[in-house]
């Protein structure tokens, strides 16, 4: 079984991590075991029920119905662009 060791951890946070432990009848080094294993089975939960990027962009396929054919459509996205001269004479 692997060791950790905890630098740098303000005051302030042990006492509330102790006082914790005390509570719940734990040492200190329990208590944060047993925290870091709760954060970790949340955050692990909160991971499974996120949907991925692709899943998204896989229940939107199909989606957006139009009657217009792709020409008409790169057309219209064509006339709506407007050219920017901001820029044209350097930074």
């Amino acid at each position: 079984m692997a060791n950790l060791q905890i630098k740098g951890i303000r005051d302030d946070l042990y006492q509330e991590i102790k006082k914790m432990a005390a509570a719940e009848g734990r040492h200190v080094s329990q208590q944060i075991l047993f925290l870091v294993r709760d954060h970790l089975a949340k955050k692990g939960a909160s991971v499974r029920a996120t949907k991925t990027t692709a899943q998204v962009l896989l229940e939107l396929s199909g989606s957006w119905e139009d009657r217009k054919d792709a020409d008409q459509i790169i057309a219209e996205i064509s006339h709506a662009r407007k050219n920017s001269t901001k820029l044209s004479g350097g930074f």
